[in-house]
């Protein structure tokens, strides 16, 4: 029998005036190297060839009008999928009016992955705050695609973060809010409901067969038992051992000081974090480059690079490609297990 087909996937152009199509184009020029996956761009065609030019980057731009035809045809050129909305190709400004293009291309994206029309989706970064300016309403990508998933399958989803590279994956069980009210937002049923999306989707989408989650403590020293906060007994440790009753292989809570080192990370195939920096801080210290972020809980396969927009080097040719190469990577390998699981009766 011959080979599989690679998945197709479909990529979002992200900020316009940030990296977003200096790395995806960095990627396409190396695809055949690098041995990536096909993907069709979502986005501006003129924006995107401006950009190519003021890079010098030898591309080939062919504007398509469905993403199968992205598989046809030369496999040199950049295959873009038009938007409705223009965007301007100014590198390092952000500008309102570029907001529209961006939200189009993440809709149009997610729903030709519900459609089964391309296998995964990778999110070039977008800028919060100039969405903020035109009313975009979400603190993130992550909520603003649980949201579109949601109304478009009348599915209540729950999204959870995971940041995945070489040597660590791991999960921040709240996200974007303050530190201050991270001890109101934290509850038992939160802890268990991420894990048990988090140890689904390791078997599903990664093929572990058993996940093991190592579940952080939320003060110094796992609460030292209630002698630094009473937290870690009265929230975290009983949410471990519903997880343990139902079968799930988790253990903690755990010092966060000595949960990543080398022979603790052996231990585990992910760490649950009880906020942002516990679990971001480690990820990007030991591969800033390499580390991909994935959206868990949706229907449909989400990876981005994990960074932001830098936009003070868009158009410079100075931005690394690797953590969008990466994402570029994983969305690949999740497309593949998934369609290679066996079909439910």
């Amino acid at each position: 029998m011959g080979e599989a087909p690679s998945p197709l996937l479909a990529v979002t152009i992200g900020e316009p005036s940030g990296v977003g199509a200096d790395v995806t184009l960095m990627a396409h020029r190396d695809r055949e190297r690098l041995g990536l996956p096909r993907f069709v761009l979502l986005a501006d065609p003129e924006m995107v060839a401006q950009r190519t030019e003021r890079l010098g980057i030898d591309v080939s731009i062919r504007t398509v009008g469905a993403p199968a035809e992205a598989l046809e045809g030369n496999n040199d050129d950049l295959a873009v999928l038009p938007l409705v909305n223009r965007h301007l190709e100014e590198p390092g400004r952000p500008d309102p009016a570029n907001g529209a293009g961006t939200v189009e291309a993440i809709d149009r994206a997610t729903r030709l992955c519900l459609s089964g029309d391309v296998a995964a989706l990778v999110t070039n970064p977008i800028d919060k705050k100039a969405l903020y300016d035109v009313g975009f309403a979400h603190p993130g990508h992550t909520e603003y695609l649980a949201e579109l998933c949601g109304s478009l399958t009348g599915r209540t989803l729950q999204p959870v973060m995971l940041l995945t590279g070489p040597d660590l994956s791991c999960v921040p069980v709240t996200i974007h809010i303050p530190l201050s009210e991270v001890p109101a937002a934290l509850t038992t049923d939160l802890i268990v409901s991420t894990a048990r999306i988090v140890s689904d989707d390791l078997r599903t989408r990664f093929a572990l067969d058993a996940p093991r989650l190592a579940i952080a403590g939320l003060n110094p020293h796992a609460g030292e038992r209630g002698a630094i906060g009473r937290e870690d007994e009265e929230i975290v440790r009983p949410a471990v051992e519903i997880l343990r009753a139902a079968g799930v292989e988790a253990f903690g809570p755990l010092p966060g000081d000595t949960l990543f080192h080398p022979e603790a990370r052996a231990t585990y195939d992910v760490a649950l974090c009880m906020y942002h920096d516990q679990a971001l801080i480690p990820a990007k210290t030991l591969a800033f480059d390499e580390t991909v972020n994935v959206t868990l809980g949706l229907p449909v396969i989400r990876t981005s690079p994990d960074h932001g927009t830098a936009a003070d080097r868009a158009g410079k040719g100075t931005a690394r490609p690797n953590s969008f190469i990466a994402a570029l990577r994983l969305a690949g390998r999740m497309a593949a297990i998934r369609a290679e699981a066996p079909v439910a009766a």
